[in-house]
């Protein structure tokens, strides 16, 4: 992150005007130091989050072989699918197309209780039966 002078100039100033125009809510039973101090340090935290977004959204493209890397992302996705795959197929047949239309095909609950039949709390206890389900086959899994 490259901070500037004008960064810190702004912080002070976003600073100010938040002290300013929340000073209605000082309590005279606590130290102002403390109070202000609290208001620093959520004007920085909102600082950063908007700086790292901005940073983010404008950081240039390595010299990254995209080829390789597609390759290796194809190979990991395909060995994920084959995971999921697996897991699913452990799951009763309800659950598992509740999970398959909702979570992964992401239709919504009320398009995938047409599509089944099922009404939309039915569905909702199938999802959430078999998340249940899955998380205690992956930890059953992982060693």
């Amino acid at each position: 992150m490259n901070n500037t002078p004008e960064d810190a100039e702004d912080m002070v100033q976003e600073t100010l005007m938040a002290i300013h125009t929340r000073r209605h809510t000082y309590d005279d039973a606590f130290p102002v130091s403390a109070w202000i101090m609290a208001i620093a340090k959520y004007k920085l935290i909102d600082f950063w989050r908007k700086h790292s977004r901005r940073e983010t959204l404008t950081d240039e493209f390595d010299d990254t072989d995209f080829d390789q890397q597609s390759i290796v992302t194809t190979d990991a996705v395909t060995s994920n699918l084959a995971d999921i795959e697996k897991l699913l197929s452990a799951l009763p047949k309800k659950q598992r197309q509740a999970i398959e239309l909702i979570k992964l095909l992401g239709l919504s609950v009320s398009e995938a209780a047409q599509q089944t039949g099922l009404s939309e709390s039915a569905l909702k206890v199938q999802v959430h039966r078999g998340i249940k389900q899955l998380a205690a086959l992956v930890a059953k899994q992982t060693p």
